[in-house]
């Protein structure tokens, strides 16, 4: 790692690899509890232990990783935790996938067997999150690897789930859930996502009992008509008070319910009666509680109708609405079809259709939770980032139902509740109990259900740090200092976090949540398997390298907004890798002899203009980092390696490195690159990390690693606004000088005389002070400079700016006979092509025949033609005047 050449190219592939594995097993990454430093502590959201990473867990762990690695820098005693979800729902679908090409079931294996699959699906799988995460170049520290189905996090989820049980806060009842045929699982609320799709309205009638009349509705769903126990009317709607109380009869089954008054009835929609079906539909069922009515339930877990559907039995769901249709026309009682598109629920793991079915389920009741977590977003003591997200989270928080907990699955933390098959006794402990606490009896039955997932993770801040035991390491390194996340899970995990955190540590999780975006596909659609526009990361590493990767998603990124990947992206970022590496070369090149003790004598102006704009640079980097705009931080890093520290401080200091100075000049240089680029890869290396590491240990340095550098501050007093408005005058006028002979085709051996009015004392001193650096990157023969010109030079080719009068004599520049006849010829190529665009653009068949697209490009084409005509009209003008003189 000391060797003072490096290669001429940068290949990550022979440098990332290698110095992880310097990192890790120096032991970088790792954090004890040391209570005289401040700790920065950030949990790692925990990826799914389903199978590879994905572009957005690259961007979560990089914007984490680049908090980390700064906090590091800057002393901070940082503690990254990282760890993997065992996502109950996913990885046994999964694993029943997988056994279900062997031939055989859970069913088949049993639950203990199956649970041994599971858990060689686990070790399989996290051992390749665990590796891909460190490809990124993830920090966190290995040594506290967590899992949310280990020892300790398994004994923190029972603890928490006896506590709210004995609390009253855990409980079990008859409720409408979300049910996903497919997983046959329960899901939560947030877990259904809600998408258009193309269904019908079937209107139907039912008759009034002891009367020829109906009441009309309809409904999208008339397979559960079976179930219905009463139809609702609004108490004010005039039409049918005199039906409240009455009864009418289902269609075809016959079953008489009652008409009731409600006001979830909306008057205004449909016809304003409603069908209730108190065990399949959430409103119906708390309609039903209001009323008192039956609940009837008439489908299986599968999908497929039960008993108390009559003769749809078995039917699958689909199946049963086709013929339940078909029976309500023959009886008279569909009066018509109208299509309709609707939001219907879909199980987000599978997409399958989810079924509200009434079912007994575990629950926790939210109302005493929820209160303590919006007060703490409202007194600040949880912070969004950007701050609209606490609307986003408050407004679920008000509104929030209690959560359903129970999830029939095997893979999970199994409820610690068991049955007492002899007397029915219910028993909730951490350790299962040997015997009833009732009457003794050793015939316990523990319950089958397992625990949603989200309830494990919700208490991952606290249960990775040992509780419930009260460990070193939880009472110093919580509460964490911030969450990154994406926005898209603020329900499913933070707020969960934020009430159980409040609950049982009496102190909130973190003081800040991060929310970022999602990352979308060039189309600005998200990236999914069913589009097939998922791009995978460690193929993108593979190709481009990890900085390149981690450097592109953060630039163009704000806080909170979504993100579209761009291949031609990667490459400008990787662009900008080889730019550092061959600015660092350089520099590397021109060293020799140099201490980093031999500190500059004197500075030139370019040497105090880089030193002040590497200075402010340092203080905006910290500026947006603290307000966790990393894609702005970028940007500023960006903007001055590439334009003001490579392009132009480079070129300006090689005189005095290339010896037509004195010595002193050249050690001043060197200390100023050195000094420079040291700290720039500093301010870089958070964002990445694998280059600056490797150019930094081939730097003169001190320590094992730049990741426990102190991180630059940012020093008022170093700023020298002097120097930086010299060195504008300098470079305004050296890039016109330019931009003159690149208009005159002029090449850059050929050199000019430059006769500059400065039209000001200041600018005067500038180009005095500076008078080398335009001579050497204006490609003069020499330079005069005056506060103003009586006479204007003939026959020259003239620029301002900033004041500034530049001229440059013709003579120097062209042979202006030539000139003129070379541009003359172009002008006449070009105007036969202006007649040519012209004529196709005169001709009403062309216009009448060509698609609109070609016809548009035709009159891009003219006046592209136009200015260019005009342009070399204006050029052989003025050389025309010019050598007439």
């Amino acid at each position: 790692m000391e060797e003072k050449n490096i290669p001429t190219t940068y290949d990550p592939q022979q440098v990332e690899k290698r110095l992880y594995e310097f990192w890790e097993k120096n032991g970088f990454f790792h954090a004890e509890v040391e209570k005289d430093r401040k700790p920065f502590t950030i949990v790692m959201p925990p990826p799914n232990v389903t199978g590879a990473l994905h572009m957005g867990h690259a961007m979560d762990n990089t914007l984490q990783d680049i908090l980390i690695r700064w906090r590091r820098m800057q002393g901070y005693n940082t503690l990254w935790v990282p760890g993997t979800d065992h996502a109950g729902i996913a990885t046994q679908a999964k694993v029943e996938e997988q056994i279900a090409k062997e031939g055989v079931s859970k069913y088949d294996l049993g639950r203990e067997k199956f649970l041994e699959r599971v858990w060689e699906w686990k070790e399989l799988y996290h051992g390749r999150i665990a590796s891909q995460l460190r490809v990124i170049g993830s920090s966190c520290d290995w040594d506290r690897e967590r899992f949310t189905m280990d020892e300790g996090c398994s004994r923190a989820v029972q603890k928490v789930f006896v506590d709210l049980y004995r609390k009253g806060l855990v409980y079990q009842d008859n409720y409408i859930i979300n049910w996903c045929p497919k997983c046959h699982t329960t899901i939560s609320d947030i877990e259904v996502e809600h998408k258009e799709q193309a269904g019908c309205f079937y209107h139907l009638r039912y008759p009034i009992k002891h009367s020829d009349d109906y009441v009309y509705l309809a409904t999208t769903r008339p397979e559960t008509m079976l179930g219905d126990t009463a139809v609702a009317v609004h108490p004010d709607d005039d039409r049918y008070r005199h039906l409240i109380g009455q009864t009418v009869i289902l269609p075809i089954v016959g079953r008489e319910i009652p008409v009731v008054a409600d006001t979830y009835v909306d008057p205004e929609f449909g016809t304003g009666v409603v069908k209730i079906t108190p065990a399949h539909d959430p409103n119906d069922f708390e309609v039903g509680k209001r009323h008192n009515l039956s609940e009837i339930n008439v489908m299986n877990l599968d999908g497929t109708m039960n008993e108390e559907a009559g003769k749809y039995q078995d039917m699958d769901r689909y199946e049963c609405r086709k013929e339940i249709l078909k029976d309500l026309e023959e009886g008279g009682f569909l009066l018509k079809v109208e299509d309709h598109t609707h939001a219907v629920g879909q199980c987000y793991r599978c997409s399958t259709t989810v079924e509200p079915i009434i079912s007994k389920q575990w629950f926790v009741k939210m109302g005493p939770l929820a209160e303590p977590a919006i007060r703490a977003a409202k007194e600040g003591k949880v912070k969004f980032v950007p701050e609209r997200f606490t609307k986003v989270y408050l407004n679920w928080m008000e509104n929030i139902r209690d959560w359903c907990i129970s999830r029939q699955l095997w893979w999970g933390h199994r409820i610690p509740v068991w049955y007492c098959r002899d007397c029915g006794e219910v028993i909730c402990e951490i350790e299962p109990p040997d015997i009833c606490t009732k009457c003794s009896s050793k015939q316990l039955e523990q319950d089958t259900d397992v625990l949603d997932t989200w309830f494990s993770s919700g208490l991952w801040p606290f249960s990775t740090l040992g509780w419930p035991e009260k460990t070193p390491e939880l009472e110093h390194f919580y509460p964490t200092s911030v969450l990154v996340t994406g926005r898209d899970i603020i329900f499913f995990w933070v707020a969960r976090m934020i009430f159980m955190a409040l609950e049982f540590m009496d102190e909130v999780p973190f003081t800040e949540v991060f929310i970022h975006g999602l990352i979308l596909d060039s189309q600005g659609r998200k990236m999914s398997k069913s589009l097939n526009n998922g791009v995978d990361p460690i193929e993108v590493i593979d190709k481009f390298g990890a900085d390149t990767l981690r450097f592109m998603l953060i630039t163009g990124n704000t806080p909170g907004n979504d993100l579209r990947f761009h291949f031609e992206r990667l490459e400008n970022t990787r662009n900008f890798a080889n730019k550092i590496w061959n600015a660092s070369r350089f520099v590397m090149m021109n060293l020799e002899g140099f201490s980093p003790e031999e500190a500059g004598q004197e500075y030139s102006v370019a040497d105090k203009w880089i030193l002040s704009r590497y200075n402010q640079t340092a203080g905006e980097v910290a500026r947006n980092m603290e307000r966790y705009d990393l894609g702005e931080a970028a940007r500023v890093l960006y903007e001055f390696i590439w334009n003001e520290f490579c392009d132009w401080y480079i070129e300006l200091v090689k005189p005095a490195l290339y010896g037509k100075k004195d010595e002193a000049s050249k050690k001043t240089a060197q200390y100023v690159l050195w000094h420079v680029l040291s700290n720039t890869l500093k301010l870089l290396h958070p964002m990445m990390p694998f280059i600056t590491e490797e150019i930094w240990q081939h730097l003169p340095h001190e320590g094992e690693t730049i990741m426990t550098q102190q991180w630059p501050d940012y020093c008022d007093s170093l700023n020298d606004t002097e120097a930086e408005e010299k060195m504008t005058v300098i470079m305004e006028t050296i890039k016109a000088v330019r931009n003159l002979r690149a208009e005159m085709n002029v090449p850059p051996s050929r050199k000019a005389e430059i006769i500059i009015a400065a039209n000001s004392d200041i600018n005067f001193a500038a180009l005095n002070d500076g008078r080398e650096y335009v001579q050497q990157l204006g490609a003069a023969s020499e330079i005069a400079v005056t506060i103003s010109l009586e006479t204007k030079p003939e026959q020259a080719v003239t620029a301002m700016t900033r004041g500034l009068e530049i001229f440059i004599p013709l003579r120097d520049l062209i042979d202006i006979d030539k000139e003129i006849a070379r541009l003359q010829k172009e002008l006449d190529v070009l105007e036969k092509e202006l007649l040519r665009v012209n004529g196709k653009l005169s001709n009403k068949g062309f216009l009448d025949k060509a698609p609109d697209d070609v016809v548009e490009k035709e009159k891009v084409k003219l006046a592209g033609f136009m200015e260019k005509k005009n342009t070399l009209e204006e050029r052989l003008k003025s050389l025309e005047r010019n050598g007439s003189k």
